[in-house]
């Protein structure tokens, strides 16, 4: 049995490693701000979300296929709930048994299958029952296939002929095993049969003739007459325990990895419930080929932001289709960073089959997204900032590929504006050639110029707003770059105005 809720055709792989870049995005977009809203102080839901953001799709099939099994969830989310809190359930009953696995006496091993397997059959029935009573209600491919195998698999000759067997494997009455004599009278080829009489009438078995039997007792204190009693049981039933004990690991296994993919989508239905509180908009983007460019959107706004505030904030329009090179410029704390940051976040959200923090939003996806945000002064740098910045631009260089993105914030500022703006440029222009697309939030104004006086027609320079009493409209619009960044409406707004 297969969940496939987040592939069509595989499980969701929780063992699989993280991008080498995942410390940077984690960092530079506040990426645990995302997923402890997703978790709600569950930790095993803060790493599926995690491990889900971080490895994002490629394929627009299975982001559409994951998109559909959001909406379902999002319009039964009780359900959904319910399914998830009984996986949750069996494997932290299970988490009492678990010593058992290390027996060596098949005796014990059948016996703890049993009683695992009887309480896993328990809790598959409550899932078909909730399958039978809801499946209508879910529309998507993947829910309407995950119910069509549970109503398959799990049918009530199922449950009856598993009850049957478990019932007979306590061996109440006793076990029946034959056996032959090999070399040295020793007892080989040790079989489990099944109780004489069990498939027989009652009257067949008064007039039926019984065949020879001899018996012999063990007295009550012959200790080695018990053992070598017990070990002949052990032989006898060692490959039915094993092999129960496989069936308990492949239902176990089916209800891991529901468990795991379920938490995906409940982790979405966490966020979801958060920002409508807020009364934030969220919607389902539409993805195209990374090999379109394609980037515009409506009411776009930082998730982490709204999170971090618990409340409303600004959302931007932007319309960057066909456009390889976005440059942000503007004024100091009007929402530049904030902005990039909303971009990184919606792409990474939208790859993994979430909604995004938007009105509306279409993009192409990428083949990796990067970020080269500036950083602080670090006591442990081992050497300039610059020399920092460079180095971490060649991590990125090893391992990015054409149609992936890249985010720079402020990057090559730790120098003088002419060198850092050299520097800058000839890096975009060889990203331009290699085919990845770059957004750039940068305060120097001879490289942002650059750009702009070549009207090349494949950037876009959106730029943030400022009023004319200084005043801070986190809006960004299209616009020619300026030399000032308005350093000095911070400074009166810090320090007041003099006379």
């Amino acid at each position: 049995m297969k969940a496939f809720l987040l592939y069509k055709d595989r499980d969701f792989d929780l063992q699989r490693e993280l991008p080498p870049n995942e410390q940077a995005l984690t960092q530079d977009l506040e990426l645990n701000t995302l997923f402890n809203a997703m978790a709600l102080g569950d930790k095993f839901l803060f790493e599926v979300a995690k491990k889900a953001v971080l490895s994002g799709l490629n394929d627009l099939d299975t982001i559409l296929y994951r998109q559909n099994i959001l909406k379902d969830c999002m319009n039964n989310f009780s359900i959904v709930r319910d399914i998830y809190n009984i996986a949750v359930e069996s494997i932290e009953s299970k988490k009492e048994h678990w010593y058992s696995i290390f027996s060596k006496y098949p005796s014990s091993i059948l016996y703890n299958s049993v009683q695992m397997l009887q309480m896993s059959v328990s809790l598959l029935k409550k899932i078909k029952n909730i399958a039978d009573e809801n499946a209508d209600k879910f529309e998507s491919e993947g829910f309407t296939a995950f119910f069509a195998m549970l109503n398959k698999e799990l049918d009530d000759e199922f449950f009856v002929s598993v009850q049957n067997h478990l019932r007979e494997l306590k061996f109440r009455d006793g076990v029946l095993i034959s056996a032959e004599l090999g070399n040295g009278n020793e007892g080989t080829d040790y079989i489990l049969r099944k109780p004489q009489g069990k498939n027989r009438s009652w009257i067949k078995r008064i007039f039926a003739t019984n065949p020879t039997v001899y018996t012999f007792y063990i007295a009550d204190r012959d200790i080695s007459g018990a053992r070598a009693l017990s070990e002949l049981k052990d032989t006898g039933i060692n490959l039915v325990a094993n092999a129960l004990a496989q069936s308990s690991d492949h239902i176990d296994n089916f209800i891991t990895m529901l468990r795991a993919e379920l938490a995906f989508y409940v982790g979405c239905l966490n966020l979801h419930g958060q920002l409508a509180q807020m009364g934030e908009p969220v919607s389902f983007p539409l993805p195209v080929a990374s090999s379109e460019r394609r980037h515009s959107f409506n009411g776009l706004y930082d998730v982490c932001l709204v999170l971090t505030m618990k409340q409303k904030i600004v959302g931007n329009d932007v319309n960057a289709d066909n456009k390889d090179l976005v440059m942000i410029t503007g004024a100091n704390q009007g929402g530049k960073s904030t902005f990039l940051r909303s971009i990184g976040l919606a792409q990474l959200m939208m790859q993994c089959g979430m909604f995004v923090s938007a009105e509306s939003f279409c993009a192409n996806a990428c083949e990796g997204l990067f970020t080269h945000y500036k950083r602080e002064e670090d006591v442990n740098m081992k050497s300039g900032k610059l020399d920092e910045e460079l180095s971490r631009m060649s991590e990125i260089v090893d391992n990015i590929t054409s149609n992936a993105m890249l985010l720079f914030n402020e990057s090559f500022a730790a120098t003088n504006e002419r060198e850092g703006s050299e520097i800058a440029g000839q890096i975009i222009c060889a990203l331009l050639e290699k085919g990845i697309k770059v957004y750039f939030v940068t305060h120097l104004y001879e490289f942002a110029l650059r750009f702009y006086d070549n009207k090349m027609g494949s950037s876009h320079f959106p730029r943030a707003e400022r009023q004319i009493d200084g005043g801070r409209t986190f809006k960004l619009i299209e616009a020619e770059p300026l030399q000032t960044s308005y350093g000095d409406d911070l400074y009166k707004t810090i320090f007041g105005t003099h006379n």
